[in-house]
């Protein structure tokens, strides 16, 4: 009874964690994989086919081709998005900089707006006949460039559009690593005549390694989820080139009606984060080290 009481804060907390995981985690994916073994349709009862869903997914070349298309996008945007990250903390963390205050404003008020509202204004910015880049082109007397009737330029305005939304919260992360890192190793690297580039490549990277695994996680995690931006940007369009695996699913869920085959991908890709988040924990632990 005394440990209880001498512990009562810390099992409050920890319990409201709990029942706050048992509510939105657990029981939905238990439910999802209860469904993903049912023919439930979203309407009428559920009835149980086992493990068919899997076996009709495993052979459907609409799920591999979202599924490869969601890879292409996490491994092109994840590495992108790194490097504007890191090049704006460290322009925004260098004392030579000027205007850092509206910089950091300008920077972080992507972050603030939500992935639908980030597609309709790059559909905008990107449209064939109203946009506002083809405009600027055609005053530069170019020819106007059809961005979503090609999977590749409309898979390049994905891109750039990811990055401009994504770019605010990494650079946080890594500014405040950056403003942990002690001074004195940067003077004694002034000390022994080491450039700019000697810095940055054994003192700043270095003690940016716990941030960056975690910069590269949140990144891959949130691009494989990816599907409000892509949904008000493109509609997975031209056709179903760029549909994603979250848009398959809500597809395949709620448009055809097909609730259990939708469960099914969605443990699909659980079990496809659970193994990417294990691999780079992994080798983020190995790293870190």
């Amino acid at each position: 009874m005394k440990a209880l009481k001498r512990n009562k804060w810390p099992l409050l907390f920890t319990g409201i964690n709990i029942i706050l995981f048992i509510t939105f985690f657990l029981v939905p994916a238990i439910l999802g994989f209860y469904y993903s073994l049912t023919d439930y349709k979203g309407y009428s009862t559920a009835n149980f086919v086992g493990f068919s869903n899997y076996v009709q997914l495993f052979q459907d070349g609409s799920f591999y081709k979202s599924l490869f298309r969601t890879f292409r996008y996490t491994i092109t945007l994840v590495p992108l998005v790194y490097i504007v990250s890191l090049g704006v903390a460290l322009m925004l963390n260098s004392d030579h900089t000027k205007g850092k205050f509206l910089a950091k404003i300008i920077f972080f008020l992507p972050w603030t707006i939500s992935g639908i509202i980030t597609g309709v204004i790059f559909r905008w910015l990107f449209g064939e006949s109203f946009g506002f880049i083809n405009y600027v082109i055609t005053l530069m007397h170019g020819k106007a460039v059809p961005w979503f009737t090609n999977s590749n330029t409309a898979f390049m305005v994905i891109i750039f559009a990811a990055i401009w939304a994504g770019t605010a919260f990494n650079m946080l992360q890594f500014l405040s690593a950056l403003k942990n890192i002690p001074r004195s190793l940067y003077e004694a690297a002034d000390i022994d005549g080491a450039t700019a580039w000697h810095k940055f490549w054994y003192i700043t990277l270095p003690s940016l390694k716990p941030t960056s695994f975690m910069v590269i996680l949140l990144a891959t995690i949130g691009a494989m989820k990816e599907f409000a931006l892509v949904q008000s940007l493109t509609n997975g369009g031209p056709g179903t080139d760029n549909m994603f695996i979250v848009q398959y699913i809500y597809t395949t869920g709620f448009d055809k009606m097909n609730v259990g085959y939708a469960s099914a991908a969605s443990m699909v890709l659980f079990a496809i984060l659970l193994i990417l988040g294990l691999v780079q924990m992994k080798i983020g632990g190995r790293t870190n080290e």
